[in-house]
């Protein structure tokens, strides 16, 4: 009868790294994990809207937008995030910006400067019901 998206499998592996210490002028599409432990100015998202894992740490940063299914988040985003299946803020996590997601866990320590949107599932057709005896 209700029919939802089917949610797609955070990425177990990490595919790519920017280590700390390294700072990136400029958008970042990546498939597959990703793991940011330096700085990032510019945007990070999937390659062509594809799921992907994207894994902040503690010292790292994004200075721009964050676009990808899954965001494990424990350093600085400045910028709006958008998780299209999961996000986890960990203790010390902080976001200035607006956050859209679908599934939240947030720990006890994480900041957001910003409005949390659920971006919950299409809602079903609506069903007009009539009264018994009505005309």
């Amino acid at each position: 009868m209700f029919k939802g998206k089917k949610q797609t499998a955070p990425q177990k592996r990490l595919d790519s790294l920017i280590g700390a210490g390294t700072v990136v002028h400029g958008d970042i599409l990546f498939t597959g994990g990703m793991r940011i432990d330096g700085t990032v100015q510019g945007n990070v998202t999937t390659a062509d809207g594809k799921p992907g894992t994207l894994v902040l740490s503690e010292q790292a940063r994004i200075d721009g937008e964050v676009n990808v299914s899954h965001v494990v988040l424990n350093g600085t985003v400045n910028g709006p995030v958008e998780a299209q299946e999961y996000l986890e803020l960990q203790p010390k996590a902080r976001v200035v910006g607006d956050i859209t997601y679908r599934t939240l866990e947030m720990h006890i320590g994480a900041v957001v400067e910003g409005r949390l949107a659920h971006a919950g599932q299409e809602s079903a057709s609506v069903v007009e019901l009539k009264r018994v005896g009505a005309e």
